[in-house]
């Protein structure tokens, strides 16, 4: 339940975002807790782990028998998969602020936050479990709103890319940054303002582009989600059977 309640405060800052892409151009970040903690992890007890690509998490969430658990970037299962949710290895700001200052260190991203029989704990590399979410715990994430400088706009039925700054006349097709030619565009929630990662849909199917129209992802994928996996891990959450979803890297590497 209380994984529920924080992924529900991912999706407030998602839809804020996604509103920004048609309209507004705002945006929201999650600040760094202000409070300065120390990571308690015994290195003794995290595996050593194979790096394939220095971009993507050591640790990435995969599904096997509609359960969860995380792999490595070899693709083997190190953290066994036993829980109904999984989220990336990254900070907690609930837990970094909490009222509660012995437990603030499982804010840190040495760990991950999974839930189980509607349990939600906080699990460091090895899978270990190191903390139980007790509501009386959370404390209060600070919101930084941040103004988009890029958003999608629809022309004749295609979505292109403008840069509000310079953008003032739709019949000058040279204030475009992308022309509208793509059946859809969503630009993902990231770390760098000026270089998002845009889905896109071309031919009935979904790929990767950048700000300048290079292709990232081919267009291959019957889906890819719109969610934190960019902002989060550097990946992307495709399927090509609308049915079987998976992380790939930047590379179009699958895990």
């Amino acid at each position: 339940m209380i994984l529920r309640k924080l992924k529900f405060g991912f999706l407030i800052i998602c839809s804020v975002f996604t509103f920004a892409q048609s309209k507004t151009l705002k945006k929201n970040n999650l600040n760094k807790s202000k409070n300065i903690v120390k990571s308690s992890v015994n290195k003794s007890e995290i595996p050593k782990l194979p790096v394939v690509n220095e971009e993507a998490p050591l640790l990435i969430p995969q599904k096997k028998n509609g359960k969860s658990g995380f792999v490595n970037q070899k693709g083997k299962f190190v953290i066994q998969p036993e829980y109904d949710l999984v989220m990336f290895f990254g900070e907690d700001c609930n837990l970094l602020n909490s009222p509660n200052e012995k437990i603030r260190k499982f804010g840190s991203a040495d760990f991950a936050t999974v839930e189980k029989n509607k349990v939600t704990f906080r699990i460091n590399k090895s899978g270990k479990k190191v903390y139980q979410y007790k509501d009386s715990d959370l404390g209060r994430c600070v919101l930084e709103f941040k103004k988009a400088l890029f958003h999608a706009y629809v022309l004749n039925g295609k979505y292109g890319i403008i840069e509000d700054s310079k953008f003032k006349n739709p019949s000058d097709r040279s204030q475009f940054t992308i022309y509208p030619d793509y059946q859809y565009l969503y630009i993902l929630e990231g770390n760098d303002l000026a270089k998002p990662m845009i889905v896109a849909t071309y031919n009935d199917k979904f790929g990767v582009i950048d700000i300048n129209n290079k292709i990232i992802i081919p267009f291959e994928y019957a889906d890819i989600k719109r969610n934190y996996s960019w902002k989060l891990g550097k990946m992307f959450e495709v399927t090509k059977d609308n049915q079987n979803y998976y992380y790939i890297d930047s590379y179009n590497q699958s895990y």
